[in-house]
């Protein structure tokens, strides 16, 4: 049986089949992304989720709400 995964960057659940898998070449770790915005936020732009207003980790007290 195929649990779901949680995508790295915003923390929503990933249904079996969907999501994209992305393995880095420094130390071979697979990051699982749910959509192609929370994969270019992370890798190309270098954003942290904690510091990203519509992610979980936000949410949870990553920034001071002004």
């Amino acid at each position: 049986m195929v649990g779901t995964q949680k995508c790295v960057f915003c923390g929503k659940d990933i249904e079996p089949g969907t999501g994209m898998a992305y393995v880095q070449t420094k130390d071979g770790a697979v990051l699982w992304f749910c959509s192609n915005k929370c994969k270019v936020n992370r890798i190309k732009r270098k954003m942290k989720p904690r510091d990203t207003k519509w992610t979980a980790s936000y949410e949870k007290g990553g920034k001071a709400k002004r």
